[in-house]
């Protein structure tokens, strides 16, 4: 075999890796949860099993939602922890209403919500974008402000049963499967966490909002001197996430039949941490939602595979934040690597 036969092939085989790897390491992250998989299923035959199965990807849905406005943000070069605050305060008041007045229906209760998290969102993106300050510390202080508001003039009390519109939905199941003598049920809260998933994947990769994003997420001044409006992206950004943490929220409500003002507090971490252990950079301008959806579905057969082993849900949330740092620390390393290889390639062009 020739030396440029040789040649062309391992190209060829290198070519190859990368595609199976994925831009953002998707197949990497694929391969460690079919791995996870295997093992938790060999530690304990009962993990894989169709009832098993079904209760990790119930208790995917709302995570997946929450990860995907979350993705969002973190591609702009954001971190946004007050969606777990917009969520509880969009889907109770939204459950209040519906109680305490008049239920609306189904779709006039989501179409409630809907407008409560863009509101709140918008109040966000306000801030954000026209007085460009940290993403982190406004959403900090907007959290502590709208739990605080949902408390004092929303209601502070637990609603043990949901209005009937919601509470019809709460039963209703998209499959439901016989295994091993066991009903496995499929909650119909899936389809639009899978409806979201190609929305979101299609507005990043079609559409010139989704291109600003990723511009955004790079370089904010480069982006506007491209002519990206900058600030209408980003308002746009936070209200579509308010839009996102509000369907979370009232479907994690019809999912758990019934609805309390401290539900979801606490769950930033492990959101957080899907999203970035999917590929996404927590210095902007980089991910993808099969990243996000991975690695919501690993953090779930992890937490999943810990409690079948017995262990404390105080070390199921140290592994989460162990798996943060090891996704921040990979990036770190892998961000200091490629600038170096920039120095070392400018300095060569030089010299040249």
């Amino acid at each position: 075999m020739s030396t440029a036969t040789t040649t062309r092939n391992a190209e060829a085989a290198s070519d190859l890796l990368r595609r199976l790897r994925g831009p953002n390491n998707e197949g990497i992250l694929a391969l460690i949860l079919i791995g996870l998989v295997v093992v938790t299923s060999i530690a304990n035959p009962t993990f894989f099993s169709v009832p098993t199965m079904f209760a990790v990807l119930r208790n995917s849905i709302v995570p997946l939602i929450f990860a995907l406005g979350v993705l969002i943000v973190i591609i702009s070069g954001g971190i946004d922890v007050s969606f777990p605050a917009i969520a509880v305060f969009a889907a109770y008041s939204t459950v209040r209403a519906a109680g305490d007045i008049v239920d609306p229906g189904l779709v006039g209760a989501f179409a409630f919500a809907l407008a409560l998290g863009a509101l709140l969102g918008l109040l966000n993106g306000v801030v954000i974008a026209r007085f460009r300050l940290p993403t982190l510390i406004v959403t900090l202080g907007s959290q502590g402000i709208f739990v605080g508001v949902l408390l004092t003039y929303v209601g502070s009390r637990y609603v043990a049963e949901l209005p009937g519109s919601l509470a019809a939905l709460s039963k209703t199941n998209l499959l439901e499967v016989s295994s091993d003598g066991r009903n496995a049920f499929l909650h119909v809260m899936i389809v639009p966490a899978v409806l979201m998933c190609l929305f979101v994947s299609w507005l990043l990769r079609r559409t010139m909002f989704g291109r600003g994003v990723y511009a955004i997420g790079g370089d904010v001044e480069a982006a506007r001197r491209a002519g990206f409006p900058v600030v209408r992206i980003q308002l746009f950004i936070y209200v579509l996430v308010g839009m996102m943490a509000a369907t979370a929220g009232v479907i994690y409500m019809i999912m758990g039949r019934s609805a309390s003002p401290r539900d979801m507090a606490g769950s930033e971490l492990d959101i957080i941490a899907a999203v970035v252990l999917g590929g996404a950079s927590i210095f902007g301008g980089r991910g993808s939602v099969l990243g996000t959806v991975l690695g919501v579905l690993v953090i779930q057969v992890i937490g999943s595979s810990l409690i079948l082993a017995g262990v404390p849900s105080a070390w199921q949330r140290a592994a989460v934040g162990g798996l943060l740092l090891v996704g921040v620390g990979v990036q770190a390393v892998a961000a200091r690597r490629s600038a170096r290889h920039r120095r070392v390639v400018r300095t060569e062009e030089a010299v040249a």
